[in-house]
C-alpha cells in the first residue's frame, strides 16, 4: 500500500520542503527549466543537505535549447549548483519531465517545473512508495548516471 496526495501550484512548495528536509541521502529532481527567482526558495534547502552530505542531483534541459534570456538564467544556476556540490545532468532533445525521487522513497510527478514555476497553474502528485519510486527510479534508467 502506499499514500498519495494531490498538490497545486499554491501547496507544492511548503510540502516539497517538508521532504526535502527530511531527506536522509538523496534528492533527484527533474526539471527542464531553472530560474534564479525559484532558486531562491530552494538554495537554503539545499544547502542544508549538502553540509549532511545528502546527495543532490539535478537533471535539466541543456541551457543551449533554451530562449537566449533564459538559456543565460539556466547557465548562471547550473554554475552555481555544480560548485555548491550538486550534480547536474544535462538532457537534449527537448527534454521536459517533472518530478522528483526523494531517497528513493518519495515520488512526486505532475506538470509542475520545480526548478523554475513561478506563475503558472500546475498540479504535482506526491507518492510515498519505495516500490513505485524505485520503479520509476528504474523505468528512467537513472542508474546509469547516479
Amino acid at each position: 500500500m502506499f499514500k498519495s496526495g494531490l498538490h497545486d501550484e499554491k501547496s507544492f512548495y511548503s510540502a516539497f520542503i517538508e521532504d526535502l528536509e527530511r531527506c536522509q541521502k538523496e534528492v533527484i529532481i527533474e526539471s527542464p527549466f531553472i530560474t534564479k527567482e525559484r532558486m531562491v526558495t530552494l538554495w537554503p534547502v539545499f544547502k542544508k543537505l549538502l553540509s549532511k552530505d545528502i546527495g543532490i542531483y539535478i537533471i535539466t534541459r541543456d541551457p543551449k535549447e533554451h530562449c537566449e534570456n533564459m538559456g543565460i538564467q539556466s547557465e548562471g544556476e547550473i554554475r552555481r549548483c555544480e560548485i555548491a556540490g550538486i550534480q547536474v545532468l544535462l538532457c537534449v532533445g527537448n527534454h521536459h519531465r517533472k518530478l522528483a525521487i526523494l531517497d528513493r522513497e518519495i515520488l512526486w510527478e505532475g506538470s509542475l517545473n520545480i526548478l523554475s514555476q513561478t506563475h503558472s497553474h500546475e498540479i504535482m502528485r506526491r507518492i510515498g512508495s519505495k516500490i513505485l519510486t524505485v520503479q520509476m527510479f528504474q523505468f528512467l534508467k537513472l542508474g546509469r548516471y547516479i
